[in-house]
């Protein structure tokens, strides 16, 4: 999986749309091999982008768990010191 998509289920304060869509992007980015679609490319491009956006949005509105909402700030801190151990090699 791609490592820049980010999980977007049970934060508080929940993942955004702008979140979401940005996930969706980078998606199809990695699925398709494109950062930026060429003109012959662009309407498939970004029809994948709104599909997945759609149903990602669906997807995180119909999940539900038991677990706390984990809190944005202490999982950014997390993920930084993870990636600095790993590259600290």
């Amino acid at each position: 999986m791609c490592r820049n998509i980010k999980a977007l289920f049970n934060f508080d304060p929940p993942a955004t749309e702008e979140e979401i869509r940005q996930a969706a992007l980078q998606f199809v980015r990695k699925v398709s091999g494109f950062n930026k679609p060429s003109q012959a490319n662009e309407a498939a491009f970004f029809a994948a982008v709104e599909a997945i956006t759609e149903a990602s949005t669906t997807l995180l509105n119909q999940l539900t768990t038991n677990a706390a909402p984990k809190n944005r700030e202490e999982e950014a801190a997390r993920l930084r010191e993870r990636s600095a151990q790993r590259f600290a090699r």
